[in-house]
């Protein structure tokens, strides 16, 4: 049986569908998958073995200029790309109208969920069949449970398989040392409310390296490089690596022995490579989002206007202060006093070991 996936963006919500397509070829052997996704998401439905085409699509470029896109070809070129198939299903498994049309001009019945668990309830105008899916699951189960439903086998909860074959990232010309010990923190988020204090980050990164473990950094513009440099100069051994594509970044990460990130795609490419990682959330809610997987610790806020869900901190209560090498500043967003870096790396370090930390988190023991 041959089925189209769309689910188009973004980083994390396209990691998060990939268990899915691991139970459903493992229920149904017969299965093989084609997948409809941003082109700068490309690298990440190949690496599962279920998949055989990645069928890239450029909306977030095409609607900067959509009569220049238009009037290229490019759509057309698109077009003509996802219908040369004839599937027997298309499953939307994103739920948002972008994603519904997309479905309907595949070739093949369409599936999604049904209008009272949808996001974008339009978007149910383009299947032929919908399920419902409870909406206070998470992320990974919704879709899940979506796919069980679709090819009719029985779901377990127990276990959680994101399916990646670590051999179509593990490529030889990536030169990451031979036996180094080291760490990456994930610093970079585009909420200004997500971002833990630069100070906490500096500190983190000396209790690394006095555990014997370098750190790598990455970056993906300009603000975040500069925040990088400045995490890499209060240590000794820490290293800004160059801009890299997914394929390079999980080739790091599989080689690493943890990760400490804020809410961030990237955080749950980690996760779904069962790294030990600890999550830092402070306006946003891991509870239906969060990584999701073996050995992950999500530390949340216990401010009481925490998770805000805000772009911008609208904390009005006293300033919240800390020491950083014997300088008081101001922890800014407020929420993250809660998150102090030796309590993140005492759990980091817990998990490492294979514990469960100091905090009360969503963890699942190896």
């Amino acid at each position: 049986m041959r089925v189209l996936i769309v689910k188009v963006s973004s980083l994390g919500d396209i990691i998060h569908t990939l268990p899915a397509v691991t139970d459903a070829f493992r229920a149904k052997r017969g299965l093989r998958f084609d997948w409809v996704v941003e082109e700068a998401f490309a690298e990440i439905p190949a690496w599962h073995p279920a998949v055989d085409r990645v069928i890239p699509i450029a909306l977030r470029r095409w609607r900067k200029s959509p009569l220049r896109s238009w009037r290229s070809g490019e759509f057309a070129a698109f077009t003509q790309d996802l219908q040369q198939e004839h599937y027997d299903l298309v499953i939307d498994a994103q739920g948002l109208f972008k994603s519904g049309l997309i479905s309907r001009l595949a070739r093949g019945l369409t599936v999604g969920l049904s209008n009272r668990t949808i996001r974008e309830p339009l978007a149910t105008l383009f299947y032929n069949v919908v399920y419902a899916v409870p909406w206070q699951q998470h992320a990974v189960e919704r879709i899940r449970d979506l796919f069980s439903r679709t090819f009719n086998y029985t779901l377990d909860y127990h276990t959680c398989d994101y399916g990646l074959d670590s051999r179509r990232f593990m490529t030889p010309q990536l030169n990451h040392g031979t036996g180094e010990k080291y760490l990456m923190f994930f610093h970079g988020t585009t909420w200004e409310t997500k971002l833990w204090p630069l100070q906490y980050w500096q500190e983190l990164t000396q209790l690394a390296n006095a555990a014997g473990f370098g750190v790598k950094l990455l970056w993906g513009n300009a603000d975040e490089r500069d925040r990088a440099l400045a995490i890499a100069g209060a240590g000794s051994n820490v290293e800004v690596l160059d801009q890299q594509s997914l394929t390079s970044i999980a080739g790091y990460l599989i080689r690493s022995a943890g990760v400490v990130t804020v809410d961030t795609g990237l955080a749950h490419l980690a996760a779904a490579l069962s790294l030990p990682v600890v999550s830092l959330y402070g306006a946003s809610d891991p509870a239906l989002t969060g990584t999701y997987g073996r050995r992950q610790l999500h530390m949340n806020s216990s401010l009481s206007c925490s998770p805000c869900r805000q772009r911008t901190c609208s904390y009005r209560g006293p300033t919240l202060e800390d020491d950083f090498n014997g300088a008081r500043f101001s922890v800014e967003p407020a929420c993250y006093r809660t998150h102090p870096p030796k309590l993140v790396w005492g759990n980091l370090s817990a998990l490492m070991a294979g514990g469960q930390g100091t905090l009360d988190g969503l963890f699942y023991p190896a």
